[in-house]
């Protein structure tokens, strides 16, 4: 059906994270209701629901058949189309008022992700991405970096919410990145870092124990810009795995081998 294209699939996408990120601009500057979730470190706030409900409701109205996998609400079956939402990845920044956050849409079927969207409302900036057709910022095509030295680098990860539990391998991982890369950011974003490294804003990312709705959009801006995704040891990429690192083209297979050999001496499993 024309109407579940990548391409369509995609405008779908945009249309929905755009609602999303409107409700959460509306109400950045407000007051929050915050709860936690599976730690003291693992929030959800008022504006999350509001904008998941305003995503979830225009997706059933445009694809009432397909799947769901939202973060708040859990999963609903359908279609072997899914859809893989986030309405808010960035929760604990947005709960401090710092304005680096975003929306999260993506739709997967049973060859991977079709077409991935992640917004940005405070920067009003649309990363876009259909199968086959390339990757987008506001439109202008997105190109992952050309760095392939490390000590070039600018690399970012973030902290699983077990991360005070499991330590040794996420923070053995930043030390042995510290003393190698040009500087490792932490922003709190996923979504947006696998963004960044897509319009090579950044040259590589890795984290440990992340969702599917973390990465799927922004697995496929990195793939359709140039860049390369795979498991922190290598292996092929797998939206339900995750254990995530995400490279410029050129440096996809020095930041693997460097990821490996740092596990390797803190004796790490990276397995989920």
């Amino acid at each position: 059906m024309e109407q579940e294209t990548p391409a369509a699939l995609r405008r779908t996408a945009e249309e929905g994270a755009r609602l999303a990120g409107r409700v959460l601009a509306e109400r950045f500057q407000g007051e929050r209701t915050i709860e936690f979730k599976r730690s003291s470190i693992d929030l959800v706030t008022d504006a999350d629901t509001a904008a998941e409900e305003v995503l979830l409701r225009f997706l059933r109205e445009r694809h009432p058949g397909h799947s769901i996998l939202a973060e708040e609400s859990g999963a609903s079956r359908g279609s072997e189309l899914r859809w893989l939402i986030d309405p808010l990845d960035g929760t604990t920044n947005y709960a401090h008022h710092v304005p680096h956050f975003c929306v999260s849409v993506a739709v997967d079927g049973p060859d991977g992700v079709l077409a991935g969207v992640v917004y940005n409302p405070m920067l009003d900036e649309l990363f876009s991405a259909a199968r086959g057709e390339g990757a987008t910022l506001n439109g202008r095509p997105l190109k992952a970096s050309a760095t392939t030295e490390l000590e070039r680098a600018l690399l970012c990860t973030g902290f699983p919410y077990d991360v005070r539990e499991k330590p040794d391998g996420p923070v053995g991982l930043l030390n042995h990145f510290i003393r190698r890369a040009q500087g490792i950011r932490r922003t709190g974003s996923a979504a947006l870092d696998l963004a960044y490294v897509a319009a090579g804003r950044f040259d590589g990312f890795f984290e440990f124990n992340l969702k599917p709705w973390d990465i799927g959009a922004g697995s496929l801006l990195v793939t359709e810009a140039g860049g390369v995704m795979s498991q922190i040891d290598g292996s092929p990429f797998d939206v339900m795995k995750g254990n995530v690192l995400a490279g410029a083209p050129g440096l996809a297979a020095v930041l693997q081998r460097e990821c490996r050999q740092a596990l390797a001496n803190l004796g790490w499993d990276p397995r989920p």
